[in-house]
């Protein structure tokens, strides 16, 4: 989801390409802090900052940096209650933050918190604010549990976030609030087709890295025929590290034995592949020897929206296992008469030349280009397409294209707020504005209604957001099948042991026992009209 630029008040910043990674680690991070309230995102500004500074300033940069983001919002209240008249200038209100984050959350030393802070507003040409940014920060240093106290009170969001939040989980709110100003813990998927989560576990632990397996249990309803269902049952399994760990300290990371990726959104490829074989395996019950020659037995798979490729990548590793999660192994009653997957398509797009780069760089790490793709299997194809998924439609380019139904499954990875992963990327509180759910909910449709009409009869797709807010989910799916008279939504069972049931779908909350983020899952079901 590509994040909305708002800028402050005020704001005296030079373009963000000028921007200038000099001077001590403070002055770089107030510099990064202002990029950020220039309309950067941390993603972007990070690397530069950490790329500047020398080894042993680096983890105290990031841990300023991502502290005073985390607590911005809760730092800004409180330096309202501590100064005499209001400061307009961002620069000031920024510099005054940082110093204030070293003596509440870092426990930076009181007088070396203090004289660097004062230097940092000399360093960024506001000298004439350091009588007010000592005073500020020596008032605070004389008692810093009962202002740490005052700060940890409320919530650290924009009022119009947390109004919001406390409109959709008001049961939840106190709890979510806090938990959205926490770190998150770093999850791994293991490649199913390389090695088990237990034998990377030992791995870890050889490397001595500490892990925990995480198993989430999915449950869901998959329609027969209009009279019947079946229930089916899948374990999603991940490693939940104690501590964060650079990725080329990961055993064999490099090889592709390994991924990071958050434990909630490691459900969305076994999800849709689990609703497919079930579905090819309803069909091949229903197939008698007779008509088994005219089904067709090529799959088309669309991943929309699919950068930076970490759910693509899922769905590949799943279907070129060759195990019990493969498409090609679904379960037959008679194998001389029902036909088998012989051809999987799998197509990907995403509406940025860049992040298309993203995801060939991560399927190549794993293994899973094209090319690998067609040494290990030829039965495999994949193509990757930089598209805008709210016009796109597959071979429109072709002479032969008739623009009908060609996907029997989607995955529908939709643009959204991503206010379920601001503990990841807390720059999104800044970032945000009220107006960004409506925008963000009417391009959720578009891309909806453009891309339904491309989804087989009998085939699914599944939704899934990184957001937590209702409008962007289950009101986005209530909408949806109001105005789709064949969308059919899937019910989850009481066998998840993930999220919380809605009316449509189920919603994740980043403070549950798995400690995953805020995702959201819709599972919709195409009948024939």
């Amino acid at each position: 989801m590509r994040q909305t630029s708002t800028a402050p008040r005020n704001n005296k910043l030079k373009p963000s390409s000028n921007l200038i990674m000099n001077g001590s680690v403070r002055v770089r991070v107030i510099r990064t802090l202002l990029a950020i309230q220039n309309g950067q995102s941390l993603s972007s500004v990070l690397d530069p900052l950490l790329n500047s500074l020398h080894d042993g300033d680096k983890g105290f940069a990031h841990a300023l940096l991502l502290t005073t983001l985390r607590q911005w919002h809760a730092l800004a209240r409180l330096l309202d209650t501590l100064a005499d008249n209001p400061i307009d200038e961002v620069e000031v209100r920024t510099t005054i933050q940082v110093g204030l984050v070293q003596l509440l959350y870092l426990e930076v030393a009181d007088h070396a918190a203090i004289h660097e802070t004062v230097e940092a507003a000399k360093e960024i040409e506001f000298a004439h604010s350091t009588g007010l940014v000592n005073a500020i920060l020596r008032k605070v240093a004389k008692n810093p549990s009962k202002f740490r106290k005052k700060c940890d009170k409320k919530h650290s969001l924009p009022n119009w976030l947390a109004y919001q939040l406390k409109q959709d989980w008001s049961e939840q709110y106190d709890e979510l609030t806090q938990g959205l100003r926490q770190p998150a813990p770093m999850f791994l998927r293991v490649n199913s087709a390389v090695t088990s989560v237990e034998d990377y576990q030992q791995a870890l632990d050889g490397a001595e890295i500490d892990a925990d397996i995480v198993e989430l249990t999915t449950g869901f309803k998959i329609a027969n025929s209009p009279e019947s269902a079946t229930a089916t049952t899948l374990s999603t399994k991940g490693l939940r590290l104690h501590q964060s760990t650079a990725v080329n300290a990961l055993p064999e990371f490099a090889l592709g034995v390994a991924s990071v990726q958050d434990m909630h959104a490691q459900l969305a490829a076994p999800i849709i592949n689990q609703a497919l074989m079930a579905k090819l395996s309803a069909e091949n019950a229903n197939t008698d020897s007779d008509s088994a020659e005219s089904n067709n037995n090529e799959l088309h798979i669309l991943d929309a929206c699919a950068a930076p490729g970490g759910k693509l990548a899922h769905w590949l590793e799943l279907i070129s296992a060759k195990n019990e999660s493969s498409l090609f192994h679904v379960k037959q009653d008679d194998a001389e008469t029902s036909p088998a997957i012989t051809d999987i398509k799998v197509t990907a797009i995403d509406n940025e030349a860049p992040r298309i780069e993203r995801i060939r760089e991560n399927l190549q790490r794993l293994n899973l280009s094209q090319h690998d793709l067609q040494q290990a299997d030829n039965s495999i194809a994949l193509n990757i397409v930089c598209a805008d998924a709210t016009r796109w439609q597959h071979g429109k380019n072709k002479k032969a294209a008739t623009n009908e139904p060609v996907f029997d499954a989607i995955l529908l990875d939709s643009p959204c707020t991503a206010t379920g992963v601001i503990r990841r990327h807390p720059d999104i509180s800044i970032l945000r504005t009220e107006e960004d759910i409506e925008q963000t909910a009417l391009l959720q449709a578009d891309i909806l209604h453009n891309l339904w009409p491309q989804l087989k009869a009998g085939g699914y797709l599944l939704y899934v957001t990184c957001s937590i807010l209702k409008q962007e989910n289950v009101e986005q799916m209530q909408d949806f099948i109001t105005h789709h008279n064949d969308a059919v939504a899937i019910e989850f069972t009481e066998e998840c042991s993930w999220g919380i049931e809605q009316a449509i779908g189920r919603q994740c909350l980043p403070i549950d026992s798995a400690s995953g983020d805020g995702f959201y899952y819709a599972l919709l079901h195409k009948t024939a009209e």
